[in-house]
């Protein structure tokens, strides 16, 4: 279980964000796919984490605190980890085609190829690195609206992805700031750490919060358009606000380097709990 990192399935949350966007999450059908679609990426996901640990158990073992997952220390035997996040892996996939048919199966299957591909290589490759893991991201919104039956909008899919690469770029400025803090060389952890500046990874970040915000007013003006023609009560375009707020304090908190785990601004953080639920009211 600990290998499972349940703590992690908060990210799975993504898959109820088209249909909700969408105003139909409440719908019974959209709902119970909605929590199909996360009970499979939640498999799906702990998958990855056994075979990424599994791969990484040499460079874990240096880690100050990676060093305490279940393959480094040798409670799960490395060819048991493979195996059993192999066939998670292969099961999500199959359980991809029961929900939803093979639109589902194929995001199920991208999803599985990219983390493999990570974990051999790409996690070792500048810039690819980023767009891999923030694919992970991006995939699980897909995986919502393709579930639920909501169509995706480019506006959606614009936000999904640089608000993804934004959390991302800020996960490695987090571990920079910890490796460095424990006197650990980064580039022994993981090599593309020691290949990423503080000022390279600060403006993929500026970048990627300026396109976020600027597409995510576009939607919200467009889609108030096409809900209220002829009347314009300002709700969406109000949404604006929180959400523009809510960036600023990610940004803020990123800067400081307090996104090693992204989960846990999720969980503790009241400040962005409260613009969330302003964003969810309005």
């Amino acid at each position: 279980m600990r290998l499972c990192r349940p703590r992690q399935w908060i990210k799975n949350l993504l898959v109820f964000v088209a249909p909700a966007a969408a105003g139909v999450l409440f719908h019974r059908t959209v709902l119970w796919h909605g929590v199909a679609a996360f009970g499979i990426f939640c498999l799906a996901a702990s998958g990855t984490y056994f075979l990424n640990d599994a791969i990484d158990a040499p460079a874990d073992r240096l880690h100050p605190t990676k060093r305490l997952r279940p393959v480094a220390v040798g409670v799960v035997p490395v060819p048991v980890a493979v195996v059993v996040g192999l066939a998670m892996l292969v099961v999500s996939v199959g359980l991809g085609q029961l929900l939803a048919g093979w639109h589902l199966t194929l995001v199920m299957a991208v999803y599985a190829l990219v983390n493999v591909a990570y974990s051999l290589g790409l996690k070792n490759e500048p810039i690819l690195d980023l767009a891999a893991v923030s694919a992970g991201f991006v995939l699980r919104a897909v995986a919502g609206g393709v579930a639920t039956g909501v169509a995706l909008t480019d506006w959606f899919l614009i936000v999904a992805s640089f608000g993804s690469l934004l959390i991302v770029t800020g996960k490695r400025s987090g571990e920079k700031k910890l490796l460095a803090e424990q006197q650990v060389d980064d580039g022994s952890i993981r090599q593309t750490l020691g290949l990423y500046t503080p000022s390279f990874l600060r403006s993929v970040r500026t970048l990627s919060a300026a396109v976020t915000v600027t597409a995510y007013c576009l939607w919200a003006f467009d889609r108030a358009a096409q809900l209220h023609r002829g009347s314009d009560p300002i709700w969406f375009q109000l949404t604006v606000i929180p959400f523009t707020v809510a960036l600023l304090h990610i940004m803020r908190l990123l800067d400081s380097g307090q996104g090693a785990a992204p989960e846990d601004l999720a969980l503790h953080d009241h400040r962005l709990q409260i613009y969330g639920a302003c964003w969810i009211a309005l």
